[in-house]
């Protein structure tokens, strides 16, 4: 195993992710979101049926058709659409923090829903973690943003895609399912019509834009891929939350948002119990091996 090869990929794959959620976020102040899901969706989904063909992978497969994959791409339609609308509608910051608590979401919906075994640490470490999503949200305080429950919706979507990629079959490929997850952003585009506005004519910087969102997007896909074949899951996975260490410097950066201090402290509270969910995790897999 390369572990430090393994995180420096990890890290380029957060910062692209981030990187392509801050362009959306540049995209969506003047482009309805309907119209940004079916021009990323449509633009991805040609990209990696290119790949696809490239790499010798099948565009299409009967496995497309089983129960894991369609509910997997049902939650991503609703994961993108929610996400998006977040991200175009709340800080980039805001939403990005809370985005973070996928992984205990996904712990504690493992253990409902595919009968894992968790113990009553990460049980606890979840519901700290989630006690940082509200000091984030504050409902009922006066810092209290609505918008921003799209980005739990986003989350609890998202957690479901994960949960229903975990019980797929493995010998379907990962470049085949990145295709339909892109047609099912398209879909989550038209979804949206009804209520966003009306299309606005993209210039050729929103197009090269949409194109960077695209690509970058990618590249971090692959990199995460690469990231977590050659390391070991118990050094790399932590490197995961530095997705939120690059959101909020191109928030600071360029955005001229300034999160305040109980946001800073929610997002401590649910990296740090994330990060504790993955360390437990390898000590449980060290102890059954």
């Amino acid at each position: 195993m390369d572990n430090l090869r393994a995180i420096i990929f990890m890290c380029l794959a957060m910062a692209g992710f981030a990187l392509e959620d801050f362009i959306i976020k540049i995209i969506a102040e003047e482009t309805p979101v309907s119209q940004v899901l079916i021009t990323i969706g449509c633009l991805g989904t040609v990209l990696f049926s290119i790949i696809a063909l490239a790499v010798k992978a099948p565009i299409y497969s009967a496995d497309i058709l089983t129960f894991p994959v369609i509910f997997r791409s049902i939650a991503d339609l609703f994961g993108a659409l929610f996400f998006v609308t977040a991200i175009a509608l709340t800080p980039l910051a805001i939403a990005s923090s809370i985005l973070q608590a996928t992984p205990l979401v996904v712990t504690l919906g493992a253990a409902v829903f595919l009968k894992e075994r968790v113990g009553w640490r990460r049980w606890t470490a979840s519901l700290v973690g989630f006690a940082g999503v509200l000091l984030i949200l504050r409902p009922g305080m006066a810092g209290f943003q609505p918008e921003s429950l799209f980005a739990v919706l986003g989350v609890l979507c998202l957690s479901a895609r994960d949960l229903a990629t975990r019980v797929m079959r493995a010998q379907l490929s990962s470049v085949t399912v990145s295709i339909y997850a892109f047609v099912a952003t398209t879909c989550a585009g038209v979804i949206a019509l009804p209520f966003t506005g009306p299309f606005t004519p993209l210039q050729n910087v929103n197009w090269f834009l949409f194109a960077c969102a695209v690509l970058i997007g990618c590249f971090a896909y692959f990199t995460l891929i690469s990231a977590t074949r050659i390391g070991d899951a118990s050094v790399v996975s932590p490197f995961r939350y530095s997705r939120l260490i690059f959101a909020l410097a191109l928030a600071m950066g360029f955005l001229g948002e300034r999160p305040d201090s109980t946001t800073f402290i929610g997002a401590a509270i649910i990296l740090t119990s994330g990060i504790y969910i993955f360390w437990r995790e390898r000590v449980l897999d060290r102890k059954t091996g």
